[in-house]
């Protein structure tokens, strides 16, 4: 054994910390994957801010798939009509309400949640792109509204 050796860790096994971030790493990628909402991650600092990292709610929700996705500006592939969308992340953080396209063209109305994540100097990296479908409400509003100058009309 070493002066640097205490023998706290072999040759063959990470150190203790490293050990933890890669756990904390696999935890997070497996929590982010078994969410039931669709979530993305793009990054801040790359022209047009790609998608890095999309999970399987996203997938179902959007007709995307993972390989389709990453690598390609977020704007452009989910709110390519909406000249507004530009501005989205520098709302960040924020929740707006804007309309979404899907892969076969049809548009969903989505509540999009825009969280930051900064690097360990605490520059901005990142932003996760949380969605949840709001189309339904919208559809039962508006019915609700018919039904509303229904029950007033004479």
């Amino acid at each position: 054994m070493s002066a640097f050796d205490n023998g706290a860790h072999r040759r063959n096994e990470p150190a203790p910390a490293l050990a933890r971030l890669l756990a904390d790493s696999a935890l997070s990628r497996a929590a982010l994957e078994a969410c039931g909402f669709p979530v993305a991650i793009a990054d801040a600092r790359a022209k047009g801010h790609p998608i890095t990292y999309a999970n399987a709610a996203f997938e179902a929700a959007f007709g995307f798939r993972r390989d389709e996705v990453v690598g390609r500006p977020a704007i452009t592939l989910l709110f390519p009509e909406d000249e507004s969308a530009a501005d989205m992340f520098r709302q960040a953080p924020a929740r707006v309400e804007m309309r979404a396209r899907r892969k076969d063209g049809g548009t969903v109305l989505v509540e999009l949640s825009i969280g930051m994540v900064n690097d360990a100097d605490g520059r901005l990296s990142h932003w996760v792109l949380a969605f949840a479908d709001r189309s339904e409400l919208a559809r039962l509003r508006e019915e609700l509204r018919l039904l509303r100058a229904l029950a007033s009309a004479p």
